[in-house]
């Protein structure tokens, strides 16, 4: 390696290592601390990656390339972009404070320019796959399109969990190329020090998934002096040497170093010369100069992996804690240096008081020089990162036929082959995704026109051989469906790095994910994570509910209601017909794209954010309602609900149901309006919207804007107060009940709080008291002027 770049090198290595270490130090001892709480950071863990990323952003990244920073090295990554000029020092330190540097890389809190946020361990390192499979995709599309490397940095304990190992399954289905993942292997988690061989388990992993795997063991130092006489036999001592009984001779340095040594193997020829050669400070340097933290070994790593497009895996050596008082300490996980401590660090990195946060304190190199190394950096060179997409014009409607008994699950079928076949440049746009029920979600026409996506072609067999088969399974570099495995973390880590593409690759993606509705528990996190990063997609979950009676518990939803209410970034709609299906998508299609700062003073929802939506569908067909959608009704259906039956003057009761209930609820009314005729019926097409703007709009009261309503409000404006309410719902029975709070109407909600069981759509409904017997006897008990303290008694 040149010279001077070397030197460049080792500079910003120091400053890097100094800033993240003073930024945690500042966090927890210097700043002003009002409520006593430990502020954290890591220190241990930022120092073992502090090489491994002054390599890889001063010298080897490209801007096309991207990266997921290690969570517990953010004080790193903060540390380089503001050397690099995009962030700021009042963000340093305000490290962990609010409105600071996050305490993990965030692409919607920083303001740093973070490719994939990461906190959630092992979610980032799985996005840079998907990311590289989004990538495939688009180059298969655009020629021009620059390819990147894909770089997780990931920690060793990082490795235990299993959502990694699923998507590297994933990524050998689909030929992953363009991907690098390094592993932190500093052999300590949280908690402990990790198994003995464990690299020999992720090497035979990696390689038997079609990996490069590199290790870097040994840096500069330790390679000559294996070529010394003694040296062979030190090299044998290393490699031999128990994890806990390294990092613990770390811990306590040279003297500990030597006198191992020599206890262990003295008598090996050349080996003493070879340590009386060396102070203790310099034999404590060359036990520590591990592949991990040497900068010539992982240039020439980094340099010699970027002349292929294989994926690869280094896994690179490293110290926790290197180059602390806390390294090798196998409690240094959340460990602080002490006030004391610090200032020895100090004065080895050079750094005078009143000068810590200065970018070139300590250096012994030109400033001028290293500013020019700056301005040169390969990485930077095309300034801020994040790219733009024109926006995909979406028509004024989508149609689908819809007569007699459909359900919202066919209907959706049915739009999404309506969009196909019309082609242009929504249906371009389009891109499907599922683990391994597209078939069964509805997708099976949108595939048949228009293909799955390989980048290498394969032919349908039993069409080729003339089988009888509804299904075209045709794979291709034009296919918009992208087929994966039952693993629900990989269908939202996928949908996060698709719904990204518009940022990371400058294309513009509308991804569309299909799933039953109950396993969307089973990738949470992932899904979580995908909101966190404002990533844009539709999340298409069906069949949902006890309505899947035949199917048993264990297929049947309870709680997905209450996730897509709660659920920050993803607006949550269960539509019970065809027509409010076909407004919300086309809403759903134009929400994913936008990207402003206002909040809508009509609803006070967020609408001009943007952000993902989630369908909640169904099988149960449903006798659709002949009507025409005015446009205040497609946007009563956006904005959550509308009266299907408005309530008269002296309603005594109504009845507010979303989804699959619809009938039911529409025959109890048809039972109660005998007798009670100003009774109402509020079709809830999403109960996430209504709860949302109700409780935006009585934030901005709080705020002094007295005339905000929100459309729920807006709903119940006219209801009598001493107007009950019951609410019905395929799900738990919260997603409505908090509809009484608006006005204070008393309130009976119906729904179903414990595990399904096989049945009958009747059966089951009965037995949960969701029928339309149940909704009627609910409406006149609560109604018929019992006191509420007697009806309290009896719920």
């Amino acid at each position: 390696m040149d010279k001077r770049k070397l030197e460049a090198l080792s500079a910003l290595e120091k400053k890097v290592l100094w800033l993240s270490t003073w930024m945690i130090h500042n966090a927890n001892h210097l700043r002003e601390n009002t409520d006593g709480l430990k502020v954290g950071g890591h220190q241990a863990s930022s120092a073992s990656l502090a090489t491994i990323m002054t390599a890889l952003y001063f010298s080897i990244l490209r801007p096309q390339d991207r990266i997921a920073v290690k969570p517990h090295a953010s004080p790193v990554f903060h540390a380089i972009q503001y050397l690099l000029g995009n962030q700021t020092r009042e963000k340093l330190e305000g490290f962990r404070a609010f409105g600071g540097a996050q305490s993990y890389p965030s692409r919607t809190k920083d303001v740093d320019d973070v490719d994939f946020s990461t906190g959630s361990v092992g979610l980032g390192v799985a996005q840079t796959l998907f990311a590289s499979l989004v990538q495939d995709y688009l180059v298969a599309r655009d020629e021009i399109l620059s390819e990147g490397r894909m770089v997780a940095l990931i920690g060793d304990a990082e490795m235990d969990e299993g959502n990694i190992f699923e998507a590297l399954l994933e990524g050998w289905k689909h030929g992953l190329r363009n991907c690098w993942w390094i592993v932190d292997y500093n052999r300590q988690s949280l908690d402990a020090v990790v198994r003995e061989g464990l690299w020999e388990r992720f090497e035979n992993i990696f390689r038997n998934f079609g990996w490069d795997v590199v290790i870097l063991k040994y840096g500069s130092l330790l390679d000559a002096a294996f070529a010394e006489p003694g040296g062979e036999a030190l090299k044998v001592w290393i490699d031999a040497c128990p994890n806990q009984l390294y990092s613990a001779l770390i811990f306590q340095g040279g003297g500990a170093w030597r006198k191992r040594l020599l206890a262990d193997i003295c008598e090996k020829p050349g080996l003493k010369s070879l340590l009386e050669r060396r102070s203790d400070a310099e034999l404590a340097a060359l036990m520590t100069n591990l592949g991990g933290h040497d900068l010539p070994c992982l240039i020439e790593a980094f340099e010699t992996a970027r002349g292929n497009d294989q994926p690869t895996c280094f896994i690179a050596y490293t110290i926790k804690g290197f180059c602390l008082p806390l390294a090798g300490h196998k409690d240094n996980h959340a460990g602080l240096m002490t006030r004391d401590q610090m200032e020895v660090f100090r004065a080895s990195m050079s750094v005078r008081e009143g000068r810590e946060w200065d970018a070139f304190e300590g250096l012994d190199i030109d400033e001028r020089d290293l500013r020019r190394f700056l301005d040169a950096v390969p990485f930077a060179a095309k300034g801020h990162r994040r790219r733009h997409a024109q926006r995909i014009v979406i028509p004024d409607r989508l149609v689908a036929e819809a007569k007699g008994s459909v359900s919202t699950q066919v209907g959706f079928g049915r739009i999404l082959d309506e969009i196909a076949r019309a082609g242009g440049p929504l249906a371009d746009a389009i891109v499907t995704a599922s683990p391994d029920v597209t078939v069964s979600t509805n997708l099976g026409p949108w595939v048949n026109r228009r293909g799955l996506f390989s980048r290498r072609s394969l032919a349908d067999m039993f069409r080729s051989e003339r089988i009888a088969s509804t299904q075209k399974w045709e794979f291709g570099t034009s296919g918009q469906h992208i087929e994966l495995g039952i693993a629900e973390n990989n269908l939202f880590i996928l949908l996060s790095a698709l719904g990204l593409s518009h940022s990371i690759f400058g294309k513009r993606l509308l991804p569309i994910g299909t799933l039953y509705d109950p396993f969307i528990q089973r990738g949470l996190d992932a899904l979580n994570y995908a909101c966190y990063q404002d990533a844009r997609f539709l999340l298409v979950a069906t069949p949902s509910g006890v309505t899947l009676a035949p199917e048993g518990g264990a297929h049947q939803s309870i709680a997905t209601q209450l996730i897509g209410m709660a659920q920050d970034g993803l607006a949550a709609y269960e539509p019970a017909f065809v027509d409010e299906l076909a407004v919300i998508m086309r809403f759903a299609l134009d929400y994913m794209q936008r990207d402003g700062e206002v909040q809508s003073e009509r609803t006070w929802l967020r609408d001009e954010t943007g952000g993902s939506v989630y369908l909640r569908l169904s099988t149960r067909p449903v006798e659709q309602i002949t009507r025409s959608v005015t446009p205040v009704l497609e946007q009563d259906i956006i904005d959550g609900g509308y009266w299907l039956r408005p309530p008269g003057p002296n309603a005594e009761v109504i009845v507010a149901y979303t989804g699959a209930v619809a009938p039911e609820a529409i025959e109890a009314i048809g039972m109660m309006a005998e007798d009670r005729r100003d009774v109402g019926l509020l079709a809830v097409t999403s109960a996430d919207r209504l709860n949302a703007g109700w409780t935006a709009a009585s934030r901005a009261r709080e705020r002094g804007l007295v005339h905000a309503r929100s459309h729920v409000e807006r709903l119940f404006a006219n209801l009598p107060a001493h107007c009950a309410i019951v609410t019905v719902t395929d799900g738990h029975p919260a997603a409505l009940g908090w509809l009484g709070s608006v006005y204070g109407h008393r309130t009976r909600s119906l729904g179903v709080e414990h595990f399904g069981q096989s049945g009958t759509i009747g059966d089951l409904y009965r037995h949960f008291g969701i029928d339309a017997n149940s909704i009627a006897t609910a409406a006149d008990r609560i109604a018929g002027g019992r006191p509420i303290r007697y009806l309290r008694a009896l719920d």
